[in-house]
């Protein structure tokens, strides 16, 4: 459900308005099937709901806080058009500790309203295609429910990666449940039974975590945090590593195979972006401090962070000195391979500070390109890789797509000024790159 008319109507005709791998066939299918349709308002869905998701974005506020805005407003709207039978209303928005009690608050406002037919003038938001958008519904008198709406409040945090969300979404680590009654639990069991028996078929057994609502909350926070932290932590690694000539990659693997610690996010390069590490972290320490307490350790993570986004314009400064008048090619602009997402991309920041520094900043993506035009990127958008890098005195790899691994790379270096190539992501073969003659700059190596 969604009230962007133009956004229903969008999805309704088969077509997504972000890439994800494997989604518009996926929903194709769903749709013809009759399993999955897209209606506009909620008086269209919500009445004969049993469960209601609330999936809606929470960026972060200037401050640090998460504006939860889009949640007030569909909290609210919901209460105000639930039906007469049980219902749960599922928090899959990330959103700050305790929200889970203010959301209830917030339905039985919704439903008081209701009650004395009174009508409001709420603003609604998209729950989909990544990003919120807001539309004013019209206000209007509210008929009362036959009966007060019976419902619970639950916490169902998403762990879905993009790029892979589908596999995370049919195949969880785990399913965490914040709930506050014993009615609440048993509809969640009921609604995931389905993919947790497909998951035992194949094998998996997929741990279903029942918690209270506010630790729930908290698990997104945590997870989001500590995947960042280790990532902050080799890129500190990293940096050390090259002033004493170890190499981070070797390292990496080193410790990655002690089970303590694991290999996963243990890769350094030029950290990481995207919608939801950035915005988690801030709000988790804004929450510390809102409770008296500083996160010392979850400020110098971001610290860590925002540092290594500079970290190849000053490889490129030790290699070419003076960048005013070169010609720097930039290789990906999403925040990771496998999605169009250019929230919080290194690459916007490293586009925006080499053209500050005079440099003429040429890019190109395998799947971001629309989306870079729409945001107004700083750089030239070119055609493939190759036009990106003609006549330039360097290339940083910036995302890490397969399609730069398969490069015919004597045509790339006899197409280049200079044929250096900053690998942003260690992503690259050091050896093919150098038997071609490019000079080869990788992080922490």
């Amino acid at each position: 459900m969604d009230v962007d008319a133009a956004k229903v109507r969008l999805l309704q005709s088969g077509q997504i308005p972000i890439y994800e791998p494997g989604l518009e066939e996926l929903v194709h299918d769903e749709v013809s099937a009759g399993r999955l349709q897209f209606v506009e308002g909620y008086a269209s869905a919500v009445p004969q709901a049993e469960a209601l998701f609330i999936c809606v974005g929470t960026p972060s506020l200037p401050d640090g806080r998460a504006d939860t805005s889009y949640v007030e407003a569909a909290a609210r709207s919901l209460g105000e058009h639930l039906g007469d039978s049980y219902c749960v209303i599922i928090n899959k928005s990330t959103v700050p500790i305790g929200s889970g009690d203010w959301v209830g608050m917030l339905v039985r406002q919704g439903i008081a309203r209701r009650a004395a037919g009174v009508g409001s003038q709420s603003v609604a938001v998209a729950a989909l295609g990544g990003s919120a958008s807001v539309a004013t519904c019209a206000t209007a008198t509210l008929p009362a429910p036959p009966a007060a709406p019976t419902f619970d409040v639950v916490s169902n945090p998403e762990f879905l990666r993009e790029g892979s969300a589908i596999a995370d979404a049919l195949n969880p680590d785990r399913i965490v449940i914040g709930a506050e009654s014993d009615r609440a639990v048993a509809r969640m069991r009921e609604l995931y039974a389905p993919l947790m028996e497909r998951n035992e078929r194949n094998g998996r057994t997929v741990p279903f975590v029942v918690t209270d609502r506010a630790s729930a909350e908290m698990v997104k926070y945590a997870a989001n945090a500590f995947l960042a932290t280790k990532i902050s932590f080799i890129n500190e690694i990293a940096n050390i590593c090259e002033r004493v000539g170890a190499d981070v990659r070797e390292v990496s693997r080193g410790i990655g195979l002690d089970a303590r610690v694991g290999s996963a996010f243990l890769h350094a390069g030029i950290g990481w972006g995207g919608s939801c590490f950035p915005k988690d972290l801030a709000s988790l320490s804004h929450t510390g401090r809102e409770y008296g307490y500083e996160s010392h350790l979850l400020d110098a993570v971001q610290e860590v962070n925002a540092a290594q986004r500079l970290a190849v314009i000053r490889k490129l400064q030790d290699r070419l000195k003076l960048i005013k008048g070169k010609t720097i090619a930039l290789w990906g602009l999403a925040f990771k391979p496998g999605t169009d997402d250019l929230r919080d991309a290194p690459a916007l920041l490293i586009a925006e500070r080499l053209t500050e520094l005079g440099a003429e900043v040429r890019a190109y993506d395998p799947r971001a390109m629309e989306a870079a035009r729409r945001h107004g990127v700083k750089a030239e958008l070119c055609a493939d890789a190759y036009d990106a890098a003609l006549n330039a005195d360097a290339i940083v790899l910036v995302t890490e797509w397969a399609e730069f691994s398969e490069i015919d790379w004597t045509r790339l270096h006899d197409g280049m000024r200079r044929p250096l190539l900053v690998d942003g992501r260690n992503a690259l073969d050091r050896a093919t790159l150098l038997w071609h003659g490019f000079e080869y700059c990788g992080i922490g190596r």
